[in-house]
């Protein structure tokens, strides 16, 4: 269970980490949606997930090597932004999530279909 200091923190970032990204000259990155940030040991680090649904798994490797090259500008930002002492560490990921529940989805369609076909 995670403390409400640490959920909130988390909330924040999800707002002004897309924010930052925005602000960025990059185009493949500037719009990139940020789905959920996890962060751990308190403040210190956090993991933050992105879609990349649309990418094929070289251009998620390339996404993940610009956000680690802007990871500076992003904590920049959100340090101007709140006005804390301490920004944590970013890792980037791609959230593959939304993709396995497409698959779950597809998985229960084909299964109401051979049902269907039996009837």
């Amino acid at each position: 269970m995670k403390s409400v200091n640490l959920q909130r923190t988390e909330s924040l970032l999800m707002e002004l980490i897309p924010e930052a990204l925005s602000s960025l000259g990059d185009a493949r990155i500037n719009s990139l949606a940020i789905t959920f940030v996890n962060c751990k040991n308190g403040k210190y680090d956090a993991l933050v997930y992105f879609d990349g649904s649309d990418f094929d798994k070289n251009e998620i490797n390339q996404m993940i090597s610009l956000l680690n090259k802007a990871n500076g500008k992003i904590k920049s930002h959100i340090l101007s932004s709140t006005g804390w002492y301490k920004c944590p560490d970013f890792k980037f990921l791609n959230d593959t999530a939304l993709e396995k529940s497409r698959n779950i989805e597809s998985l229960f369609a084909q299964i109401n279909k051979t049902k269907s076909d039996k009837e």
